[in-house]
């Protein structure tokens, strides 16, 4: 069996409220398996995916059937007091006593001068040797030098969270390889999050599913999740689930790991070089960039029409650009504050691509 998580950023919803009945039914099937890693942070689905966590997994099981790690996101603190406030309120909101993981958020150059200058590493250690956090880590969005350079400073990290897929593999934004190889040099198991980029791993350009259809195999998210697991040093593969469907789908393939044959690898790599060319946003919609934007608009929502424009070529995406718009900001609505790209994980120059979704999709009529 392979080492596979419940990634709880994207969960079965009711309108705006987790759907806890299918959410309870998911856990269920997940703990029957063999499975048993769950994965929140407080930001998910603004507070939800903690509760929902609580209602659906600890009050129904006893703590030891499961291993759950939160994370220290920076948005919740701005000075070193604060820290541990929050994280009694995250134990509370889990409603646990420890957490088997916990990890320094998002850590990226700028972010890790923040956790530095308030002591936030050092605590996260206090709070293990209290028996509140069983094992420290850190999830890391940036180049590999800066990884190097954390884990130089800070050898007692025990886990590395990445992104880590196909198509991000020899990014040189994301830099996943490169990524990996610093966490082997430093003897740091690895947690792969975003394994299907969001999702745009399974919503594939035509000519990409033709690919993958031609091995008359499994889903596109099994070719996806396959890879990531097949490295060496992979200690657990994320997936974000929202359905029952996904959830069998993903335990199907992951029940009896079986790395990618040499057939599968060729065509994942033709599916890589496709997206190349495809010249899309690499948005993973993981809407970090929505809490800080002054405008409120709904960043992820217009790139994914502005994607499914240069996709689909039809009326659909400039149908949806204006749902997404009616009640929230425009793409023309920023005023370039920049808050967005100091915290997205893509490294996207959000500034840059508003301004073309907004020429995009909001044409002035002669």
């Amino acid at each position: 069996m392979r080492n596979f998580g419940f990634g709880c950023m994207r969960l079965p919803m009711n309108g705006n409220e987790v759907d806890y009945r299918e959410f309870s039914q998911m856990v269920d099937t997940f703990l029957e398996e063999g499975f048993h890693y769950f994965d929140t942070a407080h930001g998910y689905l603004d507070g939800k995916s903690e509760t929902a966590l609580r209602e659906c997994l600890t009050k129904r099981y006893p703590r030891e059937s499961y291993l759950l790690t939160n994370k220290l996101t920076t948005n919740f603190f701005n000075k070193e007091e604060e820290i541990r406030p929050f994280f009694e309120s995250q134990l509370e909101a889990c409603g646990v006593d420890y957490f088997d993981y916990y990890l320094m958020h998002a850590q990226n150059a700028e972010v890790y001068k923040k956790y530095k200058s308030c002591r936030a590493y050092e605590i996260a250690q206090e709070l293990k040797a209290e028996g509140k956090v069983r094992h420290v880590g850190i999830s890391f969005h940036d180049k590999a030098d800066v990884l190097d350079m954390i884990l130089t400073e800070h050898p007692e990290i025990e886990v590395v969270q990445i992104q880590f897929n196909y198509v991000d593999y020899e990014d040189a934004g994301i830099q996943s390889r490169l990524c990996y190889e610093v966490c082997r040099k430093h003897h740091k198991p690895v947690i792969v999050m975003e394994p299907v980029k969001g999702g745009s791993l399974v919503n594939l350009p035509e000519e990409a599913k033709k690919e993958l259809d031609a091995l008359e195999g499994g889903s596109y998210a099994s070719y996806a999740i396959r890879f990531a697991a097949g490295f060496d040093g992979i200690m657990m593969v994320l997936s974000g689930m929202s359905n029952m469907e996904q959830l069998q789908d993903n335990i199907s393939y992951m029940k009896e790991f079986r790395p990618l044959s040499e057939k599968e690898l060729e065509a994942v790599n033709k599916v890589r070089a496709i997206f190349r060319a495809q010249n899309l946003i690499p948005c993973t919609a993981c809407r970090y960039c929505t809490d800080g934007c002054p405008k409120h608009i709904p960043i992820p929502d217009l790139f994914a029409c502005m994607n499914a424009k240069k996709n689909f070529k039809d009326w659909n995406a400039d149908f949806y650009y204006m749902v997404h718009t009616q009640n929230a900001g425009k793409a023309s609505d920023c005023v370039e504050c920049k808050a967005c790209e100091e915290i997205c994980p893509q490294h996207l120059e959000v500034c840059r691509l508003m301004k073309e979704v907004a020429a995009e999709f909001e044409k002035k009529e002669a």
